[in-house]
């Protein structure tokens, strides 16, 4: 579970999203800070002994700063007011897909797949999903999954019009291999992060997006694409 002060913390940073304010209050951010890492590591507890290919991550890989990169935003809020927590099996320099844990108010989900990836990347899943889409039908067909995540979330910048260059549009999984991104998500109030089985809860969910992440790492584990 999450402090409900955690949750202030990041309400009151949402109004106040300067640094001065920031510095006011450093010590709750430091509180917060220790209540995250907690979180994290009650999250890697839970979930490495069900899937083994997180069991070499660190509290540290899973967490995000706090501080926004705002050289390319129009926003130039400084800081963060969400909560992002980033389970994935991927090293640096190499893109896997996770699961994924975002807390904020009015906007909170938990997700898990492969978003946005780059052109080289891209092109190893569509590749995978060309020769085994019934591999991953049945996964998205799931009973428990479809009814927790529906299936994966579709909308206009992750969808391409028209098939893909290289893919005839007669192909029988052509509306997969339309996609852009490959994550499935199912949205939360904020509140449940509150609960005392809050982990326990999500993690129940986030387990269900195994067998998605691993065949989107089976796709970019090879040097053919």
């Amino acid at each position: 579970m999450v402090a409900e002060e955690s949750l202030q913390f990041l309400e009151d940073l949402k109004a106040n999203n300067n640094r001065e304010w920031f510095q006011e209050n450093k010590k709750r951010y430091d509180a917060f800070k220790k209540d995250y890492h907690q979180l994290v590591t009650s999250f890697l507890d839970a979930m490495k002994p069900l899937d083994p290919a997180l069991e070499m991550l660190e509290v540290k890989k899973c967490t995000f700063r706090i501080n926004r990169d705002i050289r390319f935003s129009k926003d130039k809020s400084p800081y963060k007011s969400h909560l992002g927590i980033w389970l994935s099996s991927g090293s640096k320099g190499y893109n896997r897909s996770g699961y994924y844990v975002h807390l904020e108010k009015g906007a909170s989900f938990v997700a898990g797949g492969f978003y946005a990836p780059e052109a080289d990347d891209l092109k190893k899943v569509r590749k995978e999903i060309a020769f085994f889409h019934e591999d991953l039908e049945e996964i998205l067909n799931e009973k428990q999954f479809k009814k927790v995540f529906g299936g994966f979330d579709r909308n206009e910048k992750s969808t391409l019009k028209n098939p893909p260059r290289g893919y005839d549009k007669e192909h029988p999984a052509i509306e997969l291999l339309k996609l852009k991104s490959f994550e499935a998500l199912q949205r939360i109030d904020i509140s449940e992060a509150l609960d005392k089985d809050f982990v326990s809860n999500t993690v129940k969910k986030l387990i269900l997006l195994k067998p998605l992440n691993e065949f989107i790492n089976r796709a970019l584990t090879t040097d053919e694409f």
